[in-house]
């Protein structure tokens, strides 16, 4: 076979073109010879068109042998680097700050009350991870708003049944006080039913909780005490006695009485009363008046001393109102001498007196509430008083008419005394009659008459 060449075509080049050509490709030679070592040196660099094989998307997604084999099918590429990954950290505390955890519920008279749901404490998010391990988390704080001792005078009724409310409101009461009993573990929507009683007929509600002492002995459930009186209060309770007559072992442990371990008790109570409802006021529990002991000690304590002790223990800055209690009346309230029984200087003998001892003995700071005064008579009971609760036989010639009177008295008085913030009538419609003779306090007297109710209309006028 004959083979066949293309023929070769030589064009005249000048000398000096041939010089230039030659030098302008030395030149494009040796740039890109510094170009290739720049890039050598630093893949990354802005210069290089191409990205690192690291950060190729494809050879990302899928396993180093599988991207290798795809990409350079006749010389593997070395194993790719691992970048370090980070451990994830545990996720942070999100412990809540100890709050009332009862929701307010509002079920209607004939409901039994519910406990309302308690949400669980949220779950740390994913991102929460990159937080360090070191660094502290804010917490959410309660600081307890100030005590506050504002407000007019204010009068109310201490009741069993509460079904006389239309008289009392004829007989000017704002207020209606029931007790509460706590125990370790109960449940405060147990007082919603009170409540919402008392809102439904136009009253403010006064709850007076109170437990047994030895649930208490030794500082033992003050916390549960305080979170239960703190959930009350976010069921809108009006005001909280925080126990009641811790002066005398029927209500506080025996050996163990004292104002400073009291006032313990009131600030766990008082931070938890604010922090469930701010607007609550929280009333000290009221001593039992009394000159019994002679003086104080860890077996009792006259009323005088403790809250003398209770103010030296700094209990006036965890309370709104000073309770007091005042029920041996058997003279007028104006009068401050004369009781026909022995020792007829004491003080808990006269409404007074009551007055500037406890305004004095806890140095003025808050205004007094009595959370009980009322005054005995036997008047329509039988068997007479001084059979029935022979310890009640001083009240023996006390009327209902002077009943009536005396509580017009003291409310009027109250009126334009800026030391009382607080009087609830002690009582309105108890119906005991014996040892404890309660019925004989009541201002429902037997029969459905009020005579106290037509004496307190008029106090307003």
């Amino acid at each position: 076979m004959r083979e066949c060449f293309a023929p070769t075509i030589i064009l005249p080049v000048s000398p000096r073109l041939y010089n230039a050509l030659t030098v302008l490709t030395l030149g494009l030679t040796a740039l890109f010879a510094a170009w290739a070592a720049l890039v050598f040196a630093n893949p990354a660099s802005a210069l290089n068109p191409l990205k690192p094989m690291d950060e190729l998307p494809m050879v990302a997604q899928l396993p180093t042998s599988v991207a290798v084999t795809r990409l350079f099918t006749s010389t593997p590429l070395p194993p790719t680097p691992t970048r370090p990954t980070a451990t994830p950290l545990p996720p942070p505390s999100r412990t809540p700050t100890s709050l009332p955890t009862v929701a307010p519920t509002v079920p209607t008279a004939t409901e039994a009350p519910t406990v309302a749901p308690v949400s669980a404490p949220a779950q740390a998010s994913p991102q929460d991870t990159t937080v360090a391990a070191n660094t502290p988390l804010p917490t959410a704080t309660f600081t307890s708003p100030p005590p506050q001792s504002t407000g007019g005078f204010e009068l109310g009724g201490q009741v069993a049944d509460f079904n006389h409310a239309d008289q009392m409101k004829y007989a000017g009461m704002a207020w209606v006080k029931r007790q509460l009993r706590w125990g370790p573990g109960a449940n405060p929507n147990d007082a919603n039913g009170f409540i919402t009683d008392a809102h439904a007929k136009g009253f403010k509600i006064l709850l007076s909780v109170l437990g047994d002492p030895e649930s208490i002995r030794g500082g033992a459930n003050y916390g549960d005490y305080a979170s239960y009186v703190g959930g009350v209060a976010a069921l809108g309770a009006d005001a909280i006695e925080v126990w009641n007559e811790m002066n005398i072992d029927r209500e506080w442990p025996g050996g163990e009485i004292s104002g400073a371990s009291y006032t313990q008790l009131l600030k766990q109570a008082y931070s938890a009363i604010k922090a469930g409802h701010p607007a609550t006021m929280v009333i000290s529990g009221a001593p039992a008046p009394t000159g019994y002991f002679g003086g104080c000690s860890t077996a009792g304590c006259d009323d005088k001393p403790y809250v003398e002790a209770m103010a030296a223990a700094g209990a006036t800055s965890y309370m709104d109102c000073m309770g007091v209690h005042y029920n041996e009346g058997i003279v007028p309230p104006g009068q401050t001498s004369g009781d026909p029984r022995g020792s007829s200087g004491y003080y808990t003998r006269y409404y007074q007196s009551m007055i500037s001892t406890y305004y004095t003995a806890e140095g003025g700071r808050r205004k007094l509430c009595f959370t009980e005064l009322g005054y005995l008579t036997g008047e329509g009971y039988s068997p007479p008083l001084a059979e029935v609760a022979p310890g009640f036989g001083w009240a023996g010639n006390t009327t209902v008419s002077q009943q009536a009177q005396w509580l017009a008295d003291a409310a009027r008085m109250a009126q334009s005394d800026s030391r009382v913030r607080l009087i609830v009538v002690f009582n309105v419609d108890f119906t005991g009659w014996g040892q404890d003779p309660q019925g004989g306090y009541a201002i429902i007297r037997p029969g459905g008459g009020c005579p106290a109710c037509e004496a307190l209309h008029g106090v307003g006028k």
